[in-house]
């Protein structure tokens, strides 16, 4: 009776794997990069960066939403479904009048099978403006020449 009951137990361990198995597959996104480093910017300067990013699945790739974590981080991204094997961009946007260290996240919301929400980062640095020196011209003294 054990050796039955093994048997089954085997069985259909040996079935579940099988349809686990079955089930892989699905949207998949990977970037080529999760991090984007400005490095030192002055404030005012230009901090918009795409995270380009490549559908690596075997089904069309839905990105639902791409939410900033604040709202100095503002994302773009494409609307229509992405197909297998088909790249996009999302194109991140951080206003950098902003004075001091910037480290911020984008979470991407899609129907990938194995991560459907997907974090991709900035960071760096603004700087102030520095103000030119004004030129002084010496001023006329009375009765100098």
């Amino acid at each position: 009776m054990k050796k039955y009951a093994t048997l089954i137990l085997s069985l259909f361990a040996f079935n579940l794997a099988m349809v686990a198995q079955e089930k892989v597959g699905g949207p998949e996104i990977e970037f080529e990069k999760e991090v984007h480093d400005f490095g030192k910017l002055q404030a005012g300067a230009d901090a918009v960066v795409d995270f380009k990013f490549k559908n690596t699945g075997n089904e069309p790739l839905i990105i639902s939403n791409a939410r900033g974590s604040c709202g100095c981080t503002v994302p773009e991204w494409p609307r229509e479904p992405i197909a297998p094997g088909q790249s996009g961009s999302i194109k991140v946007s951080y206003d950098s009048k902003r004075i001091g260290p910037i480290n911020k996240s984008v979470t991407i919301t899609t129907n990938a099978a194995s991560n459907p929400n997907k974090v991709i980062r900035i960071k760096g640095n603004i700087d102030q403006v520095q103000d030119a020196m004004p030129v002084s011209t010496p001023a006329a003294v009375p009765g100098a020449q």
